[in-house]
């Protein structure tokens, strides 16, 4: 089923909506979640409650990238679990060592989550993300997205550790320059 009939499940109140979600999404929303709360039933609960957020929250919402809209859900379910439990005790600190790692070039006083949720900084972030090379993007991605630890985007890569590092360092510093050209204070 596609995600066009999906979502008309989801308008209909049709209950179908959410086996068909499991049933194709399943998969990628449990791997995310898992890759950030490192724990099988955690992730497990993360998946149910992205099934229950996207119930709720589809009417109103229309997402025009069903996928990205419910990993979306799916990580801002599983950053929440993980404040709860303390990242550092749980994922390895992954969470707080990605996020410090940015509010170097995001940084106005607030916390990196009140400044990501600034709409126009969303989209100044992601003008920047289209404009990297294909590499650049997925190291940027996997690092502050599904919050990779470098050793992991290295094996996934198949790239030096040092050039992943070497790579996140570079494309911070052009988003860092970005934001400033676009007015964002830092």
């Amino acid at each position: 089923m596609d995600d066009k009939k999906i979502i008309e499940q989801f308008f209909n109140r049709d209950e179908q909506a959410l086996c068909a979600v499991k049933e194709r999404y399943g998969r990628a929303i449990f791997s995310l979640a898992h890759s950030l709360l490192k724990n099988a039933q955690d992730a497990e609960e993360a998946l149910s409650d992205t099934l229950l957020a996207l119930w709720n929250c589809i009417p109103p919402n229309m997402p025009q990238q069903f996928l990205g809209f419910a990993l979306k859900i799916t990580r801002n379910l599983s950053l929440k679990k993980l404040r709860e439990k303390g990242a550092a005790r749980r994922g390895g600190g992954e969470l707080t060592s990605a996020l410090f790692e940015l509010e170097e070039c995001i940084s106005d006083g607030k916390t990196i989550d009140e400044a990501l949720e600034n709409r126009a900084l969303s989209e100044i972030i992601d003008s920047f993300l289209r404009s990297l090379e294909k590499d650049e993007r997925n190291i940027f991605i996997l690092r502050y997205f599904y919050l990779c630890s470098v050793s992991d985007i290295a094996q996934r890569l198949s790239f030096s550790k040092s050039k992943i590092k070497t790579q996140l360092f570079r494309t911070r510093q052009k988003l860092s320059i970005k934001l400033e050209k676009e007015g964002v204070v830092l």
